[in-house]
């Protein structure tokens, strides 16, 4: 039994992804950051819109029209690592600044990682399950397997199960102190060909509608594994153990869906994933497309389910091609800093 079927999806991400997806055309980098490209935002009162930090806009964008596909969600689970900080810190300021007087709620309502799907929750009427996942880089990992959890003791069930991370400048300024993003100057065309360490800067909402119901199905989530780990022996071993415990007998990965991010630091990760797989497998990448943020797993879910939809791979994703132009097993593979590592199996409906 798979984890859960996804029947919806949404991405609001750099590219043209939302409402429909074109990934023909490839937005580049302002200032080192990928940055959404922001919806009109129909199905939101303006006077809650702009009382919303920008992670919870995109978010309550993205989901918004799952939830009203049904007349009920039984639950909404979000993960996350950074939503909700740029509000902190506007918080902690203001407590500076105002010697804690006179300080805007705006800012302390929305100032923790759960006021997305709290948000969600009071915009919809949905008083079901709720909760928030924030474990860094497997955050969206951990939100999906809660999903499948629920969905198996109730598989009639539908919930909203999503990730939404921004670039919050806090965030940001440590993280290029720290190294993780590129100093020169590049494009989406050749970030992977620098060979330097660093990654680009990146941000995007991605929501998924779930339910243990095949009927109707886009994809299924069959199997998910993280890892916490900095040796790439042991992730290429766990990678092997797994799709010997998860892979159906008799089939094969036909893609490889890769997090490779040009930071060549992490490099030997991605190259040993690639090689514990057949030699015809195609592999893509999906970084230049949204940049590196902790949740960026659920892009590379998200971009599954389109390519299991459109049977078609633009070639600025395609790393290694394949002769196999029909897609049923998908193999998603990122790392967040080379600690922490996750294995998703999606596979088709076909």
């Amino acid at each position: 039994m798979p984890l859960f079927y996804i029947h919806h999806t949404n991405c609001i991400s750099p590219q043209q992804t939302f409402p429909d997806a074109d990934l023909s055309v490839l937005h580049q980098p302002v200032n080192y950051k990928l940055q959404v490209i922001e919806p009109k935002y129909d199905g939101i009162p303006p006077g809650i819109l702009r009382r919303m930090s920008k992670a919870v806009r995109i978010g309550a964008g993205a989901a918004l029209p799952l939830l009203n596909k049904l007349p009920a969600t039984d639950g909404i689970i979000i993960g996350t690592a950074n939503a909700g900080m740029e509000d902190c810190f506007h918080f902690l300021k203001q407590i500076v600044d105002y010697e804690e007087g006179q300080l805007t709620p705006g800012n302390f309502v929305q100032s923790t990682p759960n006021a997305i799907a709290a948000q969600l929750s009071m915009i919809s009427h949905n008083n079901g399950y709720n909760i928030t996942h924030v474990h860094l880089g497997l955050a969206f990992e951990n939100a999906a397997i809660d999903a499948g959890m629920m969905i198996k003791e109730q598989p009639e069930h539908n919930y909203l199960l999503g990730a939404v991370d921004d670039i919050a400048t806090y965030n940001y300024t440590l993280n290029s102190l720290a190294g993780w993003f590129k100093k020169e100057a590049f494009t989406t065309d050749n970030l992977y060909e620098l060979n330097t360490p660093g990654s680009l800067a990146g941000e995007a909402a991605t929501m998924f509608l779930v339910n243990g119901n095949p009927f109707n199905a886009i994809a299924q989530l069959r199997a998910l594994h993280t890892i916490h780990s900095t040796d790439e022996i042991i992730i290429g071993e766990q990678l092997k153990t797994f799709l010997e415990k998860h892979l159906p007998e008799g089939e094969k990965i036909d893609l490889l869906i890769s997090g490779e991010n040009g930071d060549s630091r992490l490099l030997k990760y991605y190259t040993t994933c690639e090689n514990g797989l057949l030699e015809n497998v195609m592999i893509v990448r999906f970084k230049h497309l949204c940049g590196e943020y902790p949740t960026a797993a659920a892009m590379a879910l998200w971009l599954s389910c389109y390519i299991l939809q459109e049977n078609q791979i633009p070639q600025h994703l395609i790393k290694q091609q394949s002769a196999d132009k029909a897609f049923k097993n998908i193999l998603i593979y990122n790392n967040y800093k080379g600690a922490q590592h996750s294995f998703m199996l999606v596979s088709g409906m076909g």
